[in-house]
């Protein structure tokens, strides 16, 4: 199996499309990466909530430690504080919650993107390449066969006139000469078929 044309403007072209399709899915990822940083952004305030409820609930746990050290009021003193620091660590789960769902948007989104624009690349770069690789190993199969050189011949004699234009024409023409299996206008015409598909004998 081949991949690539044996043909130089065939083999060039093959790869040309190769690299696009690779810069297309190099860019589709960086798309999808700076999509995603770009929505995590919105992560940086339940960040800023998350803090700001740590903090507030270490403050309270401290003021309530302290006041239960006040004699007699002291126990009094701490529940209400203890009360504030639970709700203060509320705050910072809800903060923390709301990083998690950002980043999780934030993952599905580039997944989406990624896989999308992966599949649109394969689809439009894959069939070709996969067609002209089946189509050069039957040609080739072809051309190894018995009598295989005569249908390849016929191939070029229906194919498009200007790829003729490189056989010399002898006396009563090009058909009447396959037709009379002239060996040398069979070699000329079946490597004009290797050529249209970028084979070579």
């Amino acid at each position: 199996m081949r991949l690539y044309a044996q043909t130089q403007a065939r083999r060039c072209r093959q790869v040309l499309a190769d690299l696009i399709a690779m810069a297309l899915l190099a860019a589709a990822v960086w798309f999808a990466m700076t999509v995603h940083d770009g929505i995590m952004l919105l992560a940086e305030p339940g960040r800023k909530v998350e803090d700001a409820g740590g903090s507030l609930a270490s403050g309270l746990g401290d003021a309530g430690d302290a006041a239960s050290h006040v004699p007699l009021v002291g126990g009094i003193l701490k529940k209400p504080l203890q009360s504030a620091a639970e709700a203060s660590n509320g705050l910072s789960d809800a903060g923390q919650s709301m990083q998690d769902m950002v980043g999780r948007v934030a993952d599905l989104t580039a997944l989406v993107l990624i896989v999308t624009s992966v599949a649109i690349v394969l689809a439009l770069w894959l069939p070709p390449r996969v067609r002209w690789i089946r189509r050069s190993a039957r040609i080739r199969g072809l051309f190894d066969a018995p009598g295989g050189a005569d249908l390849l011949a016929l191939r070029a004699l229906t194919g498009p006139v200007r790829d003729l234009a490189s056989i010399s024409v002898p006396p009563g023409g090009l058909a009447d000469a396959w037709r009379r299996a002239d060996e040398r206008v069979i070699s000329d015409l079946s490597q004009v078929a290797l050529r249209q598909v970028g084979l070579r004998p």
